[in-house]
């Protein structure tokens, strides 16, 4: 009899979970874009955007990632529209019929963002960094849905929203999900607003989010670069067995994947530093500039000297 309810009630687990797949896949206008999940660990798994600006590749441009296990499935960041989250979560479903229980969000930002909307739906409880707040309550957020519903349409439209965390977190937060151990690492204004990073510990993989960009120019905006430094920093002193970043291939060797955006970086702060301490006009500091190898990174065109205003104006602000 006991065996004969088990039975019974695992049946009509996987039929609703069935029924809620097939209802939220009709409720998103179909993307035709290349997403596969990768096996990275025993529990962890990575989707991989394509280099790019913001509205490239259908809104695919970032990365995301999941974590299974035998009691559920934790998600990292939500993808840049409701559509790819949609096929994110067909991805999840080929590996698991396990519900997702957490999404965890490094950031606030556009192209991480528009997709949680799905995974709220499904019941998961949204983690963010305390930053995420700001970004929420400000103009930019609203002005920047309104653009995007342009510019990204059919997949960003009027049922796209923006989804508030269930919980904000501003120190380190260790749960436990299904046995599998997770710690998140909060790392204040660096990138966005508000960062953090997600270690699965029994597989020694480490999401780093935004702070890391692989294989095309990083997106600066309103960064902290001081702060974005000092995380990447820190970063490079955790010994891991791979880093998933927020955008470009995952890597075995930290230091390696990280060198790329510290480096930039430091390009960008040394020289727009040098630049406001010597009363020197962006125009005429910007032409000065070597870029070497990075022009030819996807993005260079549309980002660079965006972010190197961004930079210039920031040093101004702070004068340090």
């Amino acid at each position: 009899m006991k065996k004969h309810s088990v039975f019974i009630s695992v049946f009509f687990l996987i039929f609703s979970l069935n029924v809620q797949a097939g209802s939220i896949e009709k409720k998103y206008p179909t993307v035709d874009v290349d997403l596969k999940a990768v096996k990275v660990s025993k529990h962890v798994y990575f989707v991989q955007g394509k280099a790019g600006i913001a509205t490239d590749n259908a809104g695919f441009i970032s990365n995301a990632g999941f974590v299974v296990t035998n009691e559920g499935v934790v998600v990292f960041d939500a993808l840049g529209t409701p559509s790819l989250a949609v096929k994110l979560y067909k991805e999840i479903r080929k590996v698991t019929q396990q519900p997702i229980r957490y999404v965890i969000m490094s950031h606030y930002h556009a192209d991480h963002l528009y997709g949680l909307q799905v995974f709220k739906e499904l019941g998961a409880k949204v983690i963010a960094p305390q930053g995420a707040r700001v970004y929420l309550a400000s103009d930019v957020s609203d002005n920047l849905l309104a653009t995007r519903r342009v510019d990204l349409a059919p997949w960003v439209n009027e049922s796209t929203h923006l989804v508030p965390a269930d919980q904000y977190i501003s120190t380190e937060y260790k749960f436990s999900l299904g046995g599998i151990q997770f710690k998140i690492t909060p790392l204040g204004n660096a990138h966005s607003e508000g960062d953090l990073t997600l270690l699965v510990e029994p597989d020694n993989v480490l999401f780093s989010g935004d702070l890391i960009f692989e294989g095309r120019i990083p997106f600066v905006g309103q960064a902290n670069i001081f702060n974005w430094l000092k995380a990447l920093e820190t970063m490079r002193n955790v010994n891991v067995s791979a880093v998933l970043p927020g955008h470009g291939p995952l890597a075995k060797d930290p230091n390696a994947l990280i060198n790329m955006t510290y480096n930039y970086l430091s390009l960008l702060k040394n020289t727009m530093q040098t630049a406001v301490e010597n009363w020197t006009p962006f125009a005429e500091a910007y032409a000065q500039i070597d870029w070497g190898d990075y022009m030819f990174l996807p993005a260079f065109d549309a980002a660079n000297r965006m972010n190197a205003y961004n930079v210039f104006l920031f040093m101004e602000r702070t004068n340090q």
